[in-house]
Formats: C-alpha cells, sequence, structure tokens
C-alpha cells in the first residue's frame, strides 16, 4: 500500500518566503532612504515655513506696534495743536480786547478835546456876541439919551462914560440887583 502522502499544495494566498524576505529588505531600503533623504527636506521645509510664519508674526507684530506709537504720536500732536489753536484764540480776543479799549480811550480823548474846543469857540462866539452887542446898545443908547436929554452926545469921552453906565444898570438888573440911580 502504498500510502501516497499528498504534498500539500501551496497556498495561493501567501507568498512565498523568499518574496516575504526580499519585499522586507527593500521595504526597510526604502524606509532608510526616505529617512535618508526626504525626510530631512521635509523637516526643512516645515522649518522655514514655521520661521516666516512666526517671522511675518513678528513683523505684524512690530507693524502694529509701531502703528500704535504713530497713533499715539498724532493724537498727542493733535492735542498739542488744539491746544496752541485755544492760545491763539485767547491771546486774538485779549488782543481784541485791548484794541477795543484803546480805541474807546483814543475816542474818549479826541470826544474831550473836540468838547473843549467847541466850548472855546462857544465862548468866544459869545464874547463876540456881547461886544458887538454892546457896541450896538452903546450907539442905540447914545442916540437915544441925546433925543432925551436933548444935547448932543458927540464927545467920545461923555458918550463912553453913558454907555458903560447904560450897560452896568442893564447887567445889574440881570443879576436881580436893584438899578443904580432908580427910585
Amino acid at each position: 500500500m502504498f500510502v501516497f502522502v499528498a504534498a500539500e499544495e501551496p497556498n495561493p494566498l501567501l507568498p512565498p518566503v523568499s518574496e516575504i524576505i526580499l519585499g522586507a529588505v527593500v521595504f526597510l531600503i526604502l524606509v532608510w532612504l526616505v529617512k535618508k533623504y526626504v525626510v530631512p527636506n521635509f523637516e526643512k521645509a516645515f522649518a522655514e515655513r514655521t520661521a516666516a510664519i512666526e517671522g511675518g508674526m513678528a513683523e505684524a507684530e512690530a507693524a502694529q506696534a509701531e502703528a500704535k506709537e504713530a497713533l499715539e504720536t498724532y493724537t498727542a500732536q493733535l492735542a498739542a495743536a488744539r491746544h496752541e489753536a485755544a492760545r491763539i484764540r485767547e491771546d486774538a480776543r485779549e488782543q481784541g480786547a485791548a484794541i477795543v479799549a484803546e480805541m474807546r480811550e483814543q475816542a474818549q480823548v479826541e470826544a474831550g478835546r473836540i468838547t473843549t474846543t467847541a466850548r472855546a469857540q462857544i465862548e468866544a462866539d459869545r464874547q463876540q456876541a456881547v461886544q458887538q452887542l454892546r457896541a450896538e446898545v452903546g450907539t442905540l443908547a447914545t442916540t437915544l439919551a441925546g433925543r432925551i436929554v436933548g444935547e448932543s452926545l458927540e464927545d467920545e469921552a461923555r458918550q463912553r462914560r453913558t454907555v458903560e453906565r447904560f450897560i452896568a444898570e442893564i447887567e445889574s438888573q440881570d443879576d436881580g440887583a436893584p438899578v443904580r440911580g432908580a427910585r
């Protein structure tokens, strides 16, 4: 009897052992090549990207700090300019008030001068009118006295005394004093 031991037939799902070993060696070589050449390039690219991002963030923070500083400087300059403008307005107001006061003072001085001049002119005109009236009253008084007395008062000294006496009597009547020679 032969007993045949049937040799087992290979399993089609399992590869031969030599292929498994060869595949493992090639895989390990591939891993080593990737680790040796590819991974450092990836790490370098990642490092560069990280540095670029961090640098961009640092630049952005620096730009933001610079903008904030510029804003603070601008705000301070604006406040100083507003303060200066207020001071200039106040100075202009004070100068305007001083000019108005000076002009009022000059106007008052000018008004006083004009008033004084006008009073002097009025007094001069009054004196001239009084002199003219005295001359006319004297002439009228002399003529009237000559007609009343019946004598000529052509003598200048006599005429002057008569006129002065007449004017003195008129002035004393104006003052409320009794007339001389009136009884």
